[in-house]
C-alpha cells in the first residue's frame, strides 16, 4: 500500500513536471531571443542607415543587411531575410514590416517600423526618417548607459558591507588588536 502511494505521488509530481516546465523553459529562451534582438538592433539599425543612404531601396537595403548580418546574429537575419521573401511574395512592404515588429515583440523595432511607414504613406525621404531615429535611439542608450552607471553604486553599498569592509577592518585593526592584547597580557 505504502509502495502504491508512492507510486502515485511520483506520478502526479511527474504530471505537474512535464505540464509547467515546458512554458517555463519557452518563456525563458523567447526572452533570451527579444534580449539579444534588442542587444544587435542598434547595429541593424546603423547598418541600415548607411545602405539606404548609399542609394540602395529599402528592399533592397533590407536583404542586405539581413545578408550581412548572417553571421553575426542569425536570428536578426533571419527576420529580415524573411521579410524580403514576403515582399518577393507579394505581401505589401507595410504588412511584412507590421508582421517583423510583431514577431520581434521589439519596441524599437515597432518605432522603426512606425517610422518607415510614415515616411513611405507621406513621401518623405527615408534615409532622412532613418537618420533621425538612429540619432534617438543612440541618445536614448547613451541615457541609459548613464541611469544604469548611476545606479552601480547604490547596488554596490551592500557587497561592500558584506564582503570588504570586515577584511579591511581585519587588516587595519589585527594587528593593532593583537598589540592591545599582547600588552594587557604582559601587565598581568
Amino acid at each position: 500500500v505504502t509502495q502504491r502511494h508512492w507510486a502515485v505521488v511520483a506520478l502526479v509530481v511527474s504530471a505537474l513536471i512535464g505540464f509547467f516546465i515546458p512554458n517555463l523553459v519557452l518563456r525563458h529562451k523567447e526572452e533570451a531571443r527579444r534580449q539579444h534582438l534588442a542587444e544587435v538592433f542598434p547595429d541593424v539599425l546603423d547598418l541600415l542607415v548607411v545602405c539606404v543612404e548609399a542609394g540602395l531601396s529599402l528592399d533592397a537595403a533590407i536583404k542586405r543587411v539581413g545578408d550581412e548580418f548572417h553571421f553575426a546574429s542569425r536570428d536578426m537575419s533571419d527576420e529580415l531575410l524573411l521579410v524580403t521573401l514576403e515582399i518577393r511574395a507579394g505581401k505589401p512592404r507595410n504588412e511584412a514590416l507590421k508582421s517583423l515588429a510583431e514577431r520581434t515583440d521589439l519596441e524599437e523595432m515597432q518605432a522603426l517600423v512606425s517610422i518607415l511607414i510614415q515616411a513611405e504613406h507621406f513621401g518623405t525621404s527615408i534615409a532622412d526618417a532613418l537618420r533621425e531615429h538612429a540619432d534617438e535611439m543612440r541618445d536614448i542608450r547613451i541615457q541609459t548607459a548613464r541611469e544604469k552607471a548611476a545606479k552601480l553604486p547604490v547596488k554596490m553599498a551592500i557587497p561592500i558591507l558584506l564582503f570588504i569592509f570586515p577584511a579591511l577592518f581585519l587588516v587595519i585593526l589585527g594587528p593593532a588588536a593583537i598589540h592591545i592584547y599582547t600588552g594587557f597580557l604582559d601587565r598581568m
